[in-house]
């Protein structure tokens, strides 16, 4: 059971918060687990479905306008509903509508099955004239054709014959979801699809809709098919919907599918034709195909991907929940990246953040390599605007990517926690540095990798200073968003500073390994000798500070000047803190939203001592809300990396049930998808010790005293290597591909097949 995901609920406020459970997605479509019957009274609901990438723009309102701020924003948006399928049972006077809230359940049941990648409602209900049936539905976004969405229900009669009207609707009067009280939520109401064309072709329904600004356009085409010999069909449209009623008796158990199929104008010309078109492609095979298909493609996703946990099976279920709904909300096409809330729902809008790259895209990097090179194709085709903001914000060179964007352009209209975090630039340097150490692949870097070092490094040489003998970075924002606008943030710092010496090095390897590359390359940036040498003497001058009291390094120059918050008189209603208090009252304490100087230390540890990085843990994790997702997730790994095991563990297991113990009581408007990230990278980097170096694969594994083992895969160099912790030994099994070497606790290893190293 530790593949499957189950709840026995049908309370309305926890159906609610399953909508984003039991989503169904595939990284281009997503579907919020609404219910069919699609009937709460009352109608407590986030209904939705989502194209990865598909937006609209949206106008920002400031009171106050200033130079640069943006004047729009993206906006992710719920296009066509195409869940309902309503049940009917009886006739004239006594014709009932199936409902969880009326007549009588009998048992229910949901599930989500990770392993075979859908999900499943089995209900048995008797309705208020006696009528007694067995209700079963799956449903699944097909990973290997992406534009389908299937619904396959089956009623199986208890009672004997019952009269029955299966009612499907697919209907294009959507709008979003809006929180004015909540700035995680959307507040723009307006309605932004309009309907273009809406026809009956081919035994389907079609509609297709437009944004009002962006004038992309997205389109729906849905059939229903009823396996009974005896079924009557009836089409019905309105101005914004169509509904297919299909009327039979059900004498023995019966199979319904609803077949949806979805296309945007971003990635198809012919919207019309391209969807007709699939649903030929795909009229012979059946159901049972499509989810073995789904079945497979699982089997080697979890190959890959899987960490197994033996002692805690609450745990092993979590984790691979998380890992699963990472799958699904991954965009693979190199124009789409991962949400901050996946395709699960609506909370940030949709936005792509720094959190890919951080939380997320190590996961692929070890794993898929081929799905973290489409994730960063993402990032180097907005070059472009990045290259422009930074221009726009007041640089002479560079590249400033957007803090939260879908298409490319800046869609935070609060500066201080958004533009102000440049660290992103140096964010999305590091995961091609990551990248280019666990795959060697040149190629790619010359396709992408350097022009992106080599903008980003730039933006550095405009953005900081020499003061003092020391190169310096003023007014930024670092990842704590509890402290905005600061000079000399340890962490972007520290990135920074990676991020300039890898231009370096990334340009030297292009020279030494083709010449006649490296010069055209060179020309087309306009690189010269000077420019490396400033990037290397900026680098070499990077200003880390330490306190010499605490001997710890300062978030930034006057963190440690400012009272300390009191945390012994928040009353716990007022958490998280960013809903209860002005920015100014947060920024005037010692107070952390999230890991910060800890993070920079976990990413880049090399920079400080042991002793620095210890105490910076104990003293920034007294001052630490973890009001932010992202937190808890990278105390356990720095927890881990300092020797304190215990409190590692209790660190992940916060991390590790986020969304399904709703800790942070807004799972509702999507999963965590960063949080996620780091369940993974919480065993592999934080348990495990993995760490990526120029040297080669590093490990410190440690075994938590509440499990027996743990084993997860990893792709290294065009090798497939699995690791087992145990209490006895750390395993290295060399699946596939060439003898290497491997650090463990500082020691060479050479792995040739199989190789055990005591735990002792």
């Amino acid at each position: 059971m530790s593949w499957t995901i189950q709840s026995y609920s049908t309370d309305v406020e926890k159906l609610l918060l399953e909508e984003s459970l039991f989503f169904t997605g595939n990284g281009y479509i997503g579907v919020r687990g609404n219910l069919e019957e699609n009937n709460l009274h009352p109608p407590n609901t986030i209904r939705g479905a989502y194209v990865n990438g598909f937006y609209d723009d949206v106008p920002i309102s400031y009171g106050e306008k200033m130079y640069a701020f943006p004047e729009t924003q993206q906006k992710s948006l719920n296009i066509t509903d195409t869940q309902t399928m309503e049940i009917w049972l009886g006739e004239g006077e006594w014709r009932e509508k199936f409902s969880l809230q009326e007549g009588k359940v009998i048992s229910y049941v949901r599930s989500l099955y990770v392993d075979k990648g859908y999900t499943e409602r089995n209900i048995q209900w008797q309705s208020l004239s006696g009528h007694e049936i067995i209700i079963n539905i799956k449903r699944l976004a097909s990973f290997t054709t992406k534009n389908l969405f299937v619904q396959c229900m089956t009623l199986k009669p208890i009672s004997g014959d019952i009269p029955i009207q299966v009612v499907s609707k697919l209907d294009g009067n959507v709008h979003n979801f809006i929180d004015p009280t909540d700035p995680r939520v959307g507040h723009d109401g307006e309605k932004r699809l309009a309907i273009t064309r809406m026809e009956h072709v081919d035994d389907a329904n079609y509609i297709e809709l437009q944004t009002s600004k962006s004038n992309l356009s997205v389109a729906t085409l849905t059939d229903l098919s009823v396996d009974n010999s005896d079924v009557s069909y009836e089409y019905s449209k309105d101005d914004t919907s169509f509904t297919t009623t299909a009327t039979f008796l059900l004498t023995e158990t019966t199979k319904i599918e609803k077949r949806t199929f979805f296309a945007d104008s971003i990635r198809y010309d012919h919207l019309a034709n391209t969807l007709v078109n699939l649903k030929s492609e795909l009229a012979s095979t059946s159901f049972e195909k499509i989810k073995n298909e789904q079945q497979t493609y699982l089997l080697d996703f979890w190959s890959r991907a899987d960490i197994c946990i033996k002692g805690d099976r609450k745990l092993q279920k979590a984790i691979r929940f998380n890992l699963f709904h990472i799958l699904q909300s991954t965009g693979q096409d190199g124009i789409s990246n991962i949400a901050a809330k996946g395709l699960s729902g609506e909370g940030y809008e949709g936005h792509y953040f720094w959190d890919t790259e951080i939380y997320l895209l190590p996961i692929f990097i070890m794993t898929d390599p081929d799905v973290a090179k489409k994730l960063l194709l993402y990032r180097y085709s907005i070059l472009s605007h990045a290259k422009e903001r930074a221009i726009e914000m007041g640089h002479k060179q560079g590249a400033l990517f957007p803090w939260r964007t879908i298409s490319g352009t800046e869609c935070s209209s609060f500066f201080p926690a958004g533009t102000a975090q440049y660290h992103i630039s140096a964010d999305i340097a590091h995961s091609y540095i990551q990248y280019y150490l666990a795959t060697n692949d040149l190629k790619f870097m010359k396709r992408a990798g350097a022009e992106v070092l080599i903008e980003t490094a730039r933006l550095w040489i405009d953005a900081g200073h020499y003061y003092d003998n020391s190169f310096r970075i003023d007014a930024v924002t670092g990842p704590d968003e509890y402290t905005c606008i600061v000079n000399n943030n340890y962490y972007t710092n520290v990135m920074a500073k990676q991020n300039l010496q890898w231009a370096v090095k990334v340009c030297h390897l292009l020279q030494k390994s083709d010449e006649t590359f490296w010069e055209a390359f060179k020309e087309r940036l306009t690189i010269t000798e000077k420019e490396l040498i400033s990037f290397k003497c900026a680098a070499e001058s990077m200003y880390l500070p330490i306190d010499k009291d605490l001997y710890i390094n300062p978030q930034d120059d006057t963190f440690l000047q400012k009272k300390k918050w009191d945390f012994t008189n928040v009353p716990k209603e007022h958490y998280p803190l960013l809903l209860h208090y002005h920015p100014l009252t947060i920024y005037r304490y010692q107070v952390c939203k999230q890991a910060d100087t800890v993070l920079a230390h976990l990413l880049i540890e090399e920079e400080q001592s042991e002793k620095v990085m210890k105490n910076s843990f104990h003293y920034y994790e007294k001052i630490t809300s973890h009001d932010s997702s992202l937190s808890s997730c990278v105390f356990s790994m720095m927890a881990a990396r300092i020797g304190c095991l215990e409190k590692a563990y209790n660190y992940f297991i916060q991390s590790a049930s986020l969304d399904l113990d709703n800790t942070q009581g807004n799972t509702k408007d999507g999963l965590h998808m960063a949080n996620m990230g780091g369940t993974w990278m919480g065993i592999v980097v934080g348990f495990a010790g993995m760490r990526l170096k120029e040297s080669g694969l590093h490990f410190r594994p440690q075994l938590p005293k509440q499990w027996e083992e743990y084993s997860f895969h990893l792709q290294y160099q065009n090798r497939i290597l699995r690791f087992t912790v145990s209490k006895a030994d750390f395993h290295i099994e060399l699946l596939k591909g060439s003898p290497l070497s491997i650090y463990v606790w500082g020691k060479e290893v050479i792995v040739n097949k199989y190789n055990a190293i005591s735990m002792s």
